[in-house]
């Protein structure tokens, strides 16, 4: 039996495909319309998954009705559930089955890990009315309501530093290190702890110049990584954890979790992109293998021999390859991809992607050499989950942040057979068992999805893509 999940309407709407033993495909409508974000379905995606199956049921990510009841209660138009004729425009009549927003979470998170017993946090901005829930296994401890919100806090800072809300907080985390979190540290403790942040607070705080966008942001991350301290002390205690909800990509605040559980998992896209298919295993309560390699599929061998020469001769080459990933950062199939010794790399490829100077750069490695490298805050991170402290940066400054930390890729043969051979190659040629990684996306557009994407990314910053 084919079950599609779907969220959508928004931010970042997606579609997973399962059958009664795989997840067989998991796509962001963003990638086909080329609209960053995008929180419509379009026919793209909805033909993509087709090739799948024709869904026997959908699987919907959260509950309309109580996201009304929150619309009211936040003074907002109310809206019709529509779901039905959405889908239909696009000739899909199956069967719909609701799920709440923060279920669809947890279950994204838990039936995607390995573990059998498994306490678990979700953290977002806002669902339905729920902006953080406790649970053990399946079933909710505790949670917060509306309009309390730790998601909605840094959004609104994401929003006041001029950065665009529910889309930019990676930026805003990446602005911390360059910031004092003192200097308005009480102005923002007090906002968070007595203002409804939903509408944001551009009236609320002082100063325009660029440093105070860097000490407001430091003082957001602060607080932020105090307040998800203060929630890991609730979390009843387990060996096992797992984390959920978009707050969870804030990757320098994760490693925190470490302190607390033995064992965390964090699946690659813990956002509502990633509820598309937590809404179909919250119905379903069981565990499935999971791979982040779940999207678009571009044939054919990975080309690790291209790679590898056109990095030796010029430092830099973008790979669209295979499955697209499932969540927003790129793990090795639409990457780009440069040398981290270069003095210049950073700046080059932070003018090639048109970036701001500041933002940092990741590393994929192979894992046997991580710890050599890097102080690893766990035996290894596949997802981009988590920082660690480059205990050489001097000798690649391409992949060190201001703060002397690093996002680490780690690769295994297994859960990447292309890619970790080409950093065994590239190895063997250079000495350095790493490279830069970072997305495949020309500036103010999603991750290349297909071919023609890509090749639209080597015309505009020529740079060579294979």
């Amino acid at each position: 039996m084919i079950r599609w999940g779907i969220s959508a309407g928004y931010h970042d709407a997606s579609i997973s495909v399962l059958d009664d033993d795989d997840i067989l495909f998991g796509g962001h409508a963003e990638r086909y319309s080329g609209i960053k974000n995008d929180k419509n379905l379009n026919q793209e995606i909805v033909d993509d998954a087709l090739q799948y199956g024709y869904p026997d049921k959908i699987y919907w990510y959260e509950r309309p009705w109580i996201k009304n009841i929150r619309r009211l209660y936040a003074g907002q138009k109310l809206k019709r559930n529509d779901i039905k004729n959405q889908l239909s425009a696009f000739g899909i009549k199956a069967p719909i089955k609701y799920t709440t927003h923060h279920r669809a979470h947890a279950a994204a998170g838990l039936y995607t890990s390995h573990f059998q017993d498994s306490s678990v946090l979700v953290i977002d901005a806002i669902g339905e009315l729920t902006t953080t829930s406790i649970w053990t296994n399946n079933k909710k401890r505790w949670s917060q309501w509306y309009p309390k919100s730790l998601g909605l806090f840094y959004s609104a800072i994401t929003d006041r530093v001029g950065l665009k809300p529910m889309e930019d907080e990676y930026i805003l985390m990446g602005m911390a290190a360059y910031g004092d979190p003192n200097r308005y540290y009480p102005l923002m403790r007090k906002l968070y702890e007595e203002r409804n942040l939903h509408k944001g607070c551009r009236d609320w705080l002082p100063g325009e110049d660029e440093q105070m966008r860097f000490d407001m942001a430091a003082a957001a991350q602060k607080i932020y990584e105090e307040e998800f301290r203060k929630l890991l002390e609730k979390v009843p205690a387990n060996d096992n954890l797992v984390l959920g909800g978009g707050c969870i990509l804030n990757c320098v605040a994760n490693k925190i979790a470490l302190e607390y559980f033995n064992n965390v998992w964090i699946m690659p896209n813990p956002g509502d992109a990633g509820s598309s298919l937590g809404a179909v295993l919250a119905h379903e309560k069981r565990h499935y293998r999971f791979s982040p390699y779940l999207g678009y599929n571009i044939k054919g061998l990975y080309p690790g021999r291209e790679l590898l020469t056109e990095l030796l001769d010029t430092g830099i080459v973008g790979v669209a390859n295979g499955k697209a990933e499932f969540g927003p950062r790129a793990l090795g199939n639409r990457s780009l991809l440069a040398d981290p010794r270069g003095n210049d790399t950073k700046d080059k490829v932070n003018r090639i992607k048109k970036r701001q100077e500041f933002r940092p750069f990741a590393p994929v490695i192979l894992k046997e050499y991580a710890n050599k490298y890097f102080d690893m805050p766990c035996e290894e991170t596949p997802f981009m989950q988590y920082t660690a402290t480059c205990k050489a940066p001097n000798l690649f400054p391409a992949i060190c942040h201001v703060d002397g930390t690093s996002r680490v890729q780690t690769v295994t043969r297994k859960q990447h057979p292309g890619l970790y051979q080409l950093l065994v190659a590239w190895k063997d040629q250079t000495g350095c068992p790493m490279l830069l990684n970072t997305s495949l996306n020309v500036k103010g557009k999603p991750i290349a999805n297909t071919m023609g994407d890509a090749q639209i990314f080597a015309k505009t910053y020529n740079v060579k893509v294979f």
